[in-house]
């Protein structure tokens, strides 16, 4: 619908109304009395919604799909074929497969993802004709804020671990952060989700506390960046365990200073998403003290014997890839809040 333009009316002693358009009161099947949102949108704007219950109706249907597989389908085809209708919203995923059941490779996959990988998915029905899967968590129980939170601090927590077990050589605790990383992913699938209903309700959008739905789109990447930050630390644990050996405590000494450089960038880089700090964020851009840090390690892997050279140069890659990561966050902070610091600083002109 274009918009426009519309009078204001006085009536009684102190209203101020103004008439809706026919055809959205009658898309939206209101009448006389129904209750509806007003909320302010900036200086200048206002939004008019259903509320929540309103907007969303009996979704009993819509919110269910039935998804069919083959046995001749690979686990992995038939998991990411979950995960999205995951990430798409639905509420209740029928997974049938006809005449033919599958292999129990695949029961398996199906079973191992929903207990691992989708959060408040349970499996409510397994019969031999198919598996149905129920999204039993609240849209609003865990916040976007909060899981991003969550994703974060198991990220720094991962790079943290697989440092120490660099320096000293345990392979117990480097698989240890292979595994967390399936905590990580549980938080990042949740949050897209999360922000997908988001995009399709203006109810779920206000109720999150995200500004508009162009703003879904930057936390997206922001969850990709954080994602991929905890998949680095992984890679440097993987080092690890590939020889079961670690490097020289020279080395490792080395390394220090530069996970920790990376953890502490990703740590402000997300407090300035948090806080919308704007000038935090352009402080934690880029990556130049790293390069001093990463070249210490590389003068002192020179001197080292070849195999440990190589370890010490993968894992400097890494570290540093995560900071770059963190750099890539705060760039979409500036994006986000570019407009709102453009504003105030043309006012106060």
């Amino acid at each position: 619908m274009k918009g426009e333009t519309r009078k204001i009316q006085f009536t009684g002693k102190s209203s101020y109304i103004v008439s809706l358009p026919k055809p959205w009161v009658e898309q939206m099947g209101l009448k006389r009395g129904d209750p509806i949102i007003v909320s302010q949108r900036g200086t200048s704007s206002m939004l008019i919604s259903l509320p929540h219950e309103r907007a969303t109706g009996d979704t009993a249907n819509s919110s269910e799909i039935t998804v069919s597989i083959k046995r001749r389908d690979a686990p992995a085809v038939t998991v990411r074929k979950i995960i999205s209708l995951y990430l798409q919203g639905y509420s209740t995923i029928h997974v049938t497969w006809g005449d033919s059941p599958i292999g129990a490779t695949q029961r398996a996959a199906i079973k191992d993802t929903v207990r691992h990988t989708l959060m408040g998915a349970e499996i409510i029905s397994d019969s031999s004709r198919g598996i149905t899967i129920q999204i039993l968590v609240d849209t609003l129980a865990l916040s976007v804020s909060g899981a991003f939170k969550r994703m974060l601090h198991l990220s720094k927590s991962m790079l943290a671990d697989a440092m120490t077990a660099v320096e000293n050589n345990d392979t117990g605790l480097a698989r240890d952060v292979i595994n967390t990383d399936d905590e990580v992913d549980r938080f990042g699938f949740y949050i897209i989700r999360q922000l997908k209903i988001a995009v399709d309700d203006e109810g779920v959008l206000r109720e999150l506390g995200i500004g508009n739905a162009r703003n879904c789109l930057d936390y997206r990447l922001v969850v990709k960046s954080i994602e991929r930050a905890g998949d680095h630390a992984v890679a440097v644990a993987r080092i690890l365990i590939e020889v079961d050996s670690g490097i020289n405590k020279k080395l490792a000494d080395r390394l220090r200073p530069m996970a920790e450089y990376a953890s502490r960038t990703l740590d402000d880089s997300c407090l300035a998403l948090f806080t919308q700090d704007y000038a935090l964020a352009e402080r934690t851009v880029g990556t130049g003290d790293l390069a001093k840090l990463e070249k210490s390690v590389l003068e002192s892997a020179q001197k080292a014997r070849t195999e440990e050279s190589y370890r010490a140069r993968r894992m400097a890659e890494d570290i540093r890839r995560i900071a770059e990561y963190a750099s890539d966050i705060s760039e979409v902070v500036l994006n986000m809040n570019i407009e709102r610091v453009t504003s105030l600083a043309t006012r106060s002109a």
